[in-house]
């Protein structure tokens, strides 16, 4: 029934130049956030903000997508235009996050299977009424000490492709996230050891369910040295070696990977995305874009600070970082352009 509109709706996320805002932060994660900056935690504050990124003149050329929380689906700029209006009339195309969270898995200490997939066929139903045309589940995979284990990812890939047959089914185009946490102090191998496990998992799902891999878009983390890890991996090493597993688990037939950022670096999050695209661009079926949170957003929430005053400004500071990630998502960044005056 949505076929070509689902494909459409992919090969439109990953256009070139363009990238995903994930702008989908639950009530606890923005607040958090807010107390950090000394924002109160009011949904005032939540809507005022999420109006400020919305709004910013000129994002349309940088932004395919933006993620939103069911919050912020629903709520208005102050003079009564709903969020999906204002991102359409930009050009850009509304999504919702679908999942409930990730929660501890029975009998698997240390490690979470994402939740929410009761109800969700008529939430779909619910968001795509409201303008929503493509969707978000994450799961979370933590590299330890003996985990993750089959358990775990085997049971968080069944999730993400009940999720997204059922997606497909209701009109909004499935991003499928499998992210693997750069906590830990395992090295670039080890990463790279479970984001291969985790894609075939994830994929083999997604066929026994029937998802069409032309009308999704996978968000991969990044194969990266453990946060805590002594020996950390060179720009062009994570380069290589997220793009050699991608090669060897992702069907050429998906339109594109939009990878998150998962706690790096504004910097290093866009370095390593034009590191991919630089070297290897041209040899892959698939386009490689961003699909960042704190990547984008952080620059202009510390710029912001729930000041009225500080709106443009803030607005500079996100259309700046855009501009240089839809760079890097050409292999076109150079870091000299960070200090090019937002």
């Amino acid at each position: 029934m949505y076929e070509q509109e689902l494909a459409a709706t992919a090969k439109a996320m990953v256009a070139p130049g363009k990238g995903i805002l994930a702008a989908d932060e639950s009530y606890s994660t923005a607040n958090k956030r807010f107390q950090k900056l000394g924002i109160p935690t009011t949904a005032e504050m939540r809507q005022a903000y999420r109006e400020m990124l919305f709004t910013t003149p000129g994002i349309g050329e940088f932004f395919s997508g933006v993620i939103l929380f069911d919050e912020t689906i629903r709520q208005s700029t102050r003079d009564g235009r709903p969020f999906t209006k204002v991102l359409q009339d930009a050009g850009i195309i509304p999504g919702i996050k679908l999942d409930a969270g990730a929660k501890p898995l029975a009998k698997a200490p240390g490690e979470l299977v994402t939740e929410g997939l009761d109800g969700l066929r008529d939430r779909i139903a619910e968001y795509y009424k409201m303008g929503a045309r493509f969707a978000k589940w994450r799961a979370v995979i933590t590299i330890g000490d003996g985990i993750p284990s089959h358990r775990c990812i085997d049971t968080n890939a069944h999730a993400l492709a009940r999720y997204a047959a059922l997606c497909q089914e209701g009109g909004l185009t499935p991003i499928v996230e499998p992210e693997v946490l750069m906590d830990g102090n395992h090295t670039l191998e080890r990463s790279y050891a479970v984001h291969h496990d985790v894609l075939k998992a994830v994929f083999d799902a997604l066929y026994v369910q029937g998802v069409e891999p032309d009308q999704m878009v996978l968000k991969p983390s990044m194969v990266i040295s453990g946060i805590d890890c002594p020996q950390q991996a060179s720009i062009e090493e994570v380069a290589q070696w997220t793009v050699k597993c991608l090669r060897e688990r992702v069907p050429a037939a998906v339109p594109g990977c939009a990878f998150l950022s998962g706690g790096q670096s504004d910097e290093l999050a866009t370095a390593h995305l034009n590191a991919m695209n630089r070297l290897f661009k041209d040899e892959l079926p698939w386009a490689l874009t961003f699909s960042y949170g704190r990547a984008l957003q952080q620059a202009a929430m510390q710029t912001w600070r729930g000041q009225d005053a500080t709106v443009a400004a803030a607005q500079k500071e996100l259309y700046h970082r855009a501009k240089l990630n839809s760079a890097a998502s050409l292999g076109q960044y150079q870091p000299d352009m960070e200090k090019v005056a937002a």
